[in-house]
C-alpha cells in the first residue's frame, strides 16, 4: 500500500513570506533568507527546557504590557527568521505570525547543533540590519548554559555587552532591569 506524501512544489522565484504557509506544520523550522529556504530540525526537549525557563525569568520581571513569545515569527530584510524567544514591545499587534523588527526589543538565540552557525553569524547579521536593538545566544555547555548579551551598535552590527556564565548571578539593565541566575536553569 502506498503512503500518502506531500507534494509541493518550490517557487519559480525566490521563497517569499507567503510561500511558508504552504510547507507542512511538522515541526521543523522553516526560514527564509535572501529568498532561500533554511530548514532546521526541530530542537530537543532539553532545548526547548532552557528557551522556557530563560522566557519565564524576562516575563517575571518585563514591565506591563511587554511579552515574551516562543518561536514568533521576525520579519528582516531579505527575508523572515524565527528566534527562540522575541520580546515585543507594548506597541506591537497581536494575532500576528510575523512581527515587525520595529515592534522588537530583544530576540535571543539557544544554540543547538543543527543552529550553530546560524545563530551565531548570519542570523545576529540579520536581526542588526533589521534594527533590532538587542540580541541574547545562548550556548549550552557540560557546566550549564551562558549567555552572550549584544546591543545594536553603530554601523548595523552588535557590540558585545557581556556573558552570564553558569555561575553567575547577575543583574542586567537591558531591555529592562532583571536578574539572571543560569545556575537554576537546566544544562
Amino acid at each position: 500500500m502506498a503512503q500518502p506524501t506531500y507534494q509541493w512544489q518550490p517557487p519559480e522565484r525566490g521563497w517569499r513570506e507567503q510561500d511558508l504557509s504552504d510547507l507542512p506544520e511538522d515541526g521543523n523550522r522553516y526560514e527564509i533568507i535572501d529568498g532561500s529556504l533554511h530548514v532546521t530540525p526541530p530542537a530537543g526537549p532539553e532545548h526547548h527546557e532552557l528557551a522556557d525557563e530563560i522566557r519565564m525569568a524576562i516575563r517575571q520581571a518585563a514591565p506591563a504590557g511587554w511579552r515574551v513569545i516562543r518561536e514568533i515569527g521576525v520579519q528582516v530584510p531579505g527575508g523572515n527568521l524565527i528566534p527562540d524567544l522575541t520580546v515585543l514591545r507594548p506597541s506591537a499587534a497581536r494575532g500576528r505570525m510575523w512581527a515587525e523588527p520595529s515592534n522588537i526589543e530583544l530576540v535571543l538565540e539557544v544554540e543547538s547543533t543543527g543552529s550553530r552557525r546560524h545563530d551565531r553569524f548570519t542570523k545576529p547579521a540579520l536581526y542588526a540590519e533589521a534594527g533590532i536593538s538587542h540580541y541574547w545566544r545562548v550556548e549550552r555547555g557540560d557546566f550549564g548554559p551562558v549567555i552572550y548579551r549584544y546591543r545594536l551598535g553603530k554601523g548595523d552590527h552588535y557590540e558585545l555587552l557581556g556573558t552570564v556564565g553558569p555561575d553567575d548571578a547577575v543583574t542586567v539593565d537591558e531591555p529592562w532591569t532583571m536578574r539572571l541566575e543560569p545556575s537554576v536553569w537546566p544544562r
